[in-house]
């Protein structure tokens, strides 16, 4: 398979205090990357890095294209789209008006029109609750909406950020199966941040292991789930 994205050096920093040492690691298209690790990793900096948002340096290319020091709406237009730790949904707004605003690249009306139709098709709960207030939704709907609407613009690399956090189980599983779905597809690559590491080994191709803002592990999922130093080391089970 082709590389889709490629992270070369990156140092990212918000004001004085530097966050990541030089991180290396690359994305395939067509496949699921997870970045793994507690709490002050650096894992949130590091997608936010990708998308521009904080203070960076080093290589950031998606499909060979250098998105460093480009604007983040220039970012999201060559492909890339981020639903971010908190799902970031226009609470004020309805379930469809927040689906809309997720589509502001796309010109075609037809199309955005399809893509509503196939997010409600994903989901059948944001149907019923289309008219409704985005911030009356339950948090597990909440998580729903913000991918859907990060799935509007079309992209090819979808950044994901603690999907699962506050979330119940039998709701992780619904968004996790559907995330497999859309990846297996051969719609969408997806680089997802998760502290769950069970879950996420299992549904990840390759994963890289985040400490202190250095990556200290990578490989196959396959190979990281079933190495019990690891585990004990540094996943915590």
């Amino acid at each position: 398979m082709t590389t889709l994205l490629e992270v070369e050096n990156l140092r990212a920093f918000y004001g004085p205090t530097q966050a990541l040492f030089g991180v290396n690691f690359m994305l395939r298209a067509g496949e699921i990357t997870s970045i793994l690790g507690a709490n002050g990793a650096g894992k949130t900096t590091t997608l936010r890095a990708i998308c521009q948002t904080v203070r960076t340096s080093g290589s950031i290319r998606l499909d060979g294209k250098e998105l460093s020091s480009s604007r983040t709406d220039s970012i999201i237009r060559s492909g890339l789209s981020h639903v971010p730790e908190g799902r970031g949904t226009f609470t004020d707004l309805s379930v469809e008006e927040n689906l809309r605003l997720g589509a502001y690249v796309c010109r075609d009306r037809a199309e955005v029109e399809n893509d509503i139709e196939k997010a409600y098709a994903r989901f059948p709960i944001l149907k019923q609750r289309r008219h409704q207030q985005a911030g009356t939704l339950s948090g597990g709907e909440q998580q729903m909406l913000a991918i859907s609407r990060a799935l509007m613009s079309r992209p090819r690399l979808l950044l994901l950020d603690e999907p699962s956090f506050g979330l119940a189980p039998m709701i992780v599983d619904e968004i996790f199966e559907t995330l497999k779905q859309i990846n297996a597809a051969g719609d969408l690559s997806i680089l997802l941040v998760e502290q769950n590491a069970t879950r996420v080994l299992a549904l990840s191709h390759s994963a890289y292991l985040l400490e202190t803002g250095r990556i200290v592990i990578s490989g196959s999922s396959a190979e990281i789930s079933a190495d019990e130093g690891v585990r004990k080391s540094y996943l915590g089970y």
